[in-house]
């Protein structure tokens, strides 16, 4: 059985974004655009517009071409913007990279996209000239002047003459963000020109439906190398005239302080920031009366947790589903058609877009109640994973429908519930952990066996990476967690570890590590429970 939208599908024009956002951003002037939370600095529309052209032909004159891959490793600063529109008006595709990333990573990223340029900080500087001369990047720049990088304002001194390039937006790729997808490694996820633009238009058409307007202030505190702050933020925002108030982290005193200073109205968040909006006792202390609607991402939100907020805060708290595959929204939480029970919702289907949920034994198609894996199908899946065939046929399939990996049902209002995943990552905080990855790491230490890693529940991250570890030699627990923290980024840290004599596998050899998610869940009631008694 195949879902459909309850929105009429909308017209979606055969225009780059670059073309789509700019023409959106003349209708805004003088109002201010992006703020940056600590220090004040504002940047108003028609001075993002100017912003925006001058260093598009400022790389232009640099040697920037259509085609070239332009990366970007920084937290939020509202020149990340921007850069992030400029690129793409050049003609370039944007790869953003997550700025915890070690040397290691940033290569691996910048030698599978073949980036040419790269743009940073001065903070991460060493960083990226280590992994520039180790990676096809062949010029830094830093959004803060420094010794050794060409200063990002020396791209503000273009003529902003530079001509749109000439853009096929079914075809040529926009942004590169890298995801884990349903298994495995990162890969580079081909979003399209048209991708972009079809899921902002998408949005335009949840008619009846409270969305952000150009009355609204949010504050983009997600990272914007996440498809959830790229494609919600850094452009959904601005395509409806929102100020967004910038944070370089999520730090929740600043968090709170931020939204009582600028009196912000809209939040796009992850349920670990829900929990301390729900439990910490600093949230007591700001005035929060000017919120009006949270949003939630990236994770499943439970209904207690979304009610819990609400209760506390006074607002509405709600959830989308997507993917970074899906560019990324493709359901979306209707308050005005929801009655309470579907608080734990991700909503119904955005216009344009098909569902179906299908066993994942038998590989059939259910209907409205059955349990199974989700398949998504609208214009705004993926082209497909760069350099990778194999990843790309494993989650598209020939008819067009992406397999998202999650688990879920929908109800008779057509009404979506994610209630578990196929797919074996670990979201740690919202971000995607490959075990694959950290296993093959662990199995390098010369005190390491065999080893299995998965997501190991946590109240406050969701999810946190556990190594069931089969010793060959004399190590610690601490031993191994450190020895790993050392070779990783912060989000990919083992934070649990248990010995065990041998790791559950099938005749087949493969690691079944459904046996030790069952009995990870399984001790964490036995505990829950004696904590009760």
């Amino acid at each position: 059985m195949i879902f459909k939208s309850p929105y009429a599908d909308v017209d979606i024009p055969d225009v780059s974004l670059p073309h789509f956002i700019m023409e959106r951003l003349a209708a805004y002037g003088d109002k201010p655009a992006l703020i940056d939370g600590p220090t004040g600095r504002t940047i108003t529309y028609a001075q993002l517009r100017a912003a925006i052209r001058r260093v598009a032909s400022g790389l232009y004159q640099r040697g920037l071409r259509k085609g070239d891959v332009f990366a970007i490793y920084s937290p939020n600063l509202p020149e990340y913007v921007v850069a992030f529109h400029a690129v793409l008006l050049a003609g370039g595709v944007l790869t953003t990279l997550n700025p915890l990333y070690t040397v290691d990573e940033v290569v691996n990223q910048l030698n599978d996209c073949g980036a040419k340029y790269l743009l940073t900080i001065s903070k991460f500087l060493d960083n990226a000239r280590a992994a520039a001369t180790r990676s096809t990047v062949r010029e830094i720049y830093t959004f803060d002047p420094v010794e050794g990088a060409t200063p990002f304002a020396a791209l503000m001194e273009g003529n902003g003459m530079a001509t749109e390039a000439d853009i096929i937006p079914s075809v040529d790729v926009a942004v590169l963000p890298y995801s884990s997808g349903t298994t495995g490694i990162s890969k580079g996820v081909m979003l399209t020109h048209r991708n972009l633009v079809a899921n902002q238009v998408q949005s335009d058409g949840l008619t009846g439906v409270d969305i952000v307007s150009s009355v609204d202030r949010i504050i983009g505190v997600l990272p914007f190398y996440h498809i959830y702050g790229m494609g919600v933020i850094v452009t959904g925002s601005l395509v409806h005239g929102a100020t967004i108030v910038t944070l370089p982290r999520f730090d929740l005193e600043q968090f709170l302080a931020t939204i009582q200073q600028y009196k912000i109205t809209r939040i796009n968040v992850v349920p670990p920031m829900l929990v301390a909006l729900a439990k910490h006792p600093l949230v007591s202390k700001y005035d929060l009366s000017s919120l009006v609607e949270l949003t939630s991402g990236a994770a499943p939100l439970s209904a207690e947790l979304a009610q819990a907020v609400r209760s506390r805060l006074g607002c509405r708290v709600l959830q989308g589903f997507g993917m970074t595959e899906t560019s990324p929204v493709t359901h979306f939480y209707d308050s005005n058609r929801a009655s309470p029970e579907k608080l734990g919702s991700v909503g119904p289907l955005y216009p344009n877009t098909e569902a179906m949920i299908v066993d994942t034994a038998t590989g059939q198609s259910l209907g409205v109640g059955g349990r199974g894996e989700l398949w998504i199908r609208g214009p705004q899946v993926m082209k497909g994973y760069l350099n990778n065939q194999v990843a790309t046929a494993a989650t598209l399939d020939g008819d067009g429908w992406l397999h998202t990996g999650d688990v879920g049902y929908v109800d008779e209002q057509g009404f979506f519930f994610i209630v578990d995943r196929v797919k074996e990552l670990i979201k740690y905080n919202a971000y995607q952990v490959a075990p694959a990855e950290l296993e093959a790491l662990l199995l390098q230490h010369p005190a390491v066996a065999d080893v299995a890693v998965i997501g190991s529940p946590d109240d406050a991250a969701g999810e946190v990476p556990k190594a069931f570890v089969v010793r060959k030699g004399e190590v610690t627990a601490d031993e191994l967690m450190d020895w790993v923290a050392e070779r990783v980024s912060p989000t990919k840290k083992i934070r649990r570890v248990e010995f065990i004599d041998a790791i559950p596998k099938s005749a087949a050899g493969k690691l079944l590590r459904r046996v030790l998610v069952e009995r990870e869940r399984a001790r964490l009631r036995a505990e829950k429970e004696k904590d009760e008694e």
